[in-house]
């Protein structure tokens, strides 16, 4: 099995200027190839919302439309409709924009993540964009704890090699890590529960609980103790892609 590893929302800031960019992950699986997080989507770029305009002038995405996941699975030689699964860490439109592309893909995500999007309560709902969804994703909505992942409480998903769903609740109420099984040990994508390129002191503490939860003290540590896990987040710096998709 093999994973690649694509950046499909890269942005520059004004602030902080940093150049990053956003990994998504396409897994070979018994069941095909799976997404997690699809970045943005072709609609983001073709018909873009006053929402997402506004979003893509002050975060400045960057590539245009080549960085939609659509179009990077076609680069790496996948046709989008073998696309039958995707995997979602949480539902903001930088992490799911790129659900329309794929509409026959059934889409994994924690319950209470649907129920955020569609009954905001704060301001962290704002980086929802109902238009991702449009089109009436096939949804595969989990809220059982039936595994326990090195630790963590966690979903198994119906996947080979194994695919888990990590609560890892606080910047959204859904929001979830997603572990996936290699030949060698674990990648954990941790979404956006811990702060850029996984540099856990890069920004302030009270910054980080505020804007994405308190697992970043947790899971800092026990990465020290789990070397056999490569732990990313849901933004990652844009050396990390240099020489294109990364594959594991």
């Amino acid at each position: 099995m093999s994973i690649h590893i694509i950046d499909c929302a890269p942005m520059k800031p004004y602030y902080p200027h940093w150049e990053v960019g956003t990994p998504c992950l396409l897994v070979e699986t018994d069941q095909g190839p799976v997404l997690i997080d699809t970045g943005l989507g072709t609609h983001d770029f073709e018909a873009a919302t006053p929402l997402i305009k506004f979003f893509k002038a002050s975060l400045r995405f960057k590539g245009m439309q080549q960085a939609a996941a659509v179009n990077q699975v076609s680069q790496l030689g996948y046709l989008p409709q073998q696309i039958g699964h995707i995997i979602l860490t949480h539902l903001h439109f930088d992490h799911a924009g790129g659900l329309a592309d794929f509409p026959h893909a059934q889409v994994h995500l924690h319950r209470s993540e649907l129920d955020a999007m569609y009954h905001p309560g704060s301001w962290r709902d704002l980086g929802y964009h109902r238009f991702d969804v449009a089109h009436g994703p096939c949804w595969a909505l989990y809220d059982q704890i039936n595994t326990n992942w090195l630790g963590f409480d966690a979903i198994r998903l119906p996947f080979n090699p194994e695919i888990c769903l990590i609560p890892l609740f606080g910047h959204t109420r859904g929001h979830c890590g997603v572990a996936v099984q290699t030949s060698t040990g674990w990648v954990l994508q941790c979404g956006d529960s811990i702060p850029i390129n996984a540099e856990f002191d890069i920004t302030p503490a009270w910054l980080n609980r505020m804007a994405l939860g308190d697992h970043g003290p947790r899971l800092q540590a026990w990465a020290v103790q789990h070397p056999e896990v490569q732990l990313l987040a849901g933004h990652m710096w844009r050396s990390f892609f240099e020489t294109g998709p990364v594959k594991i």
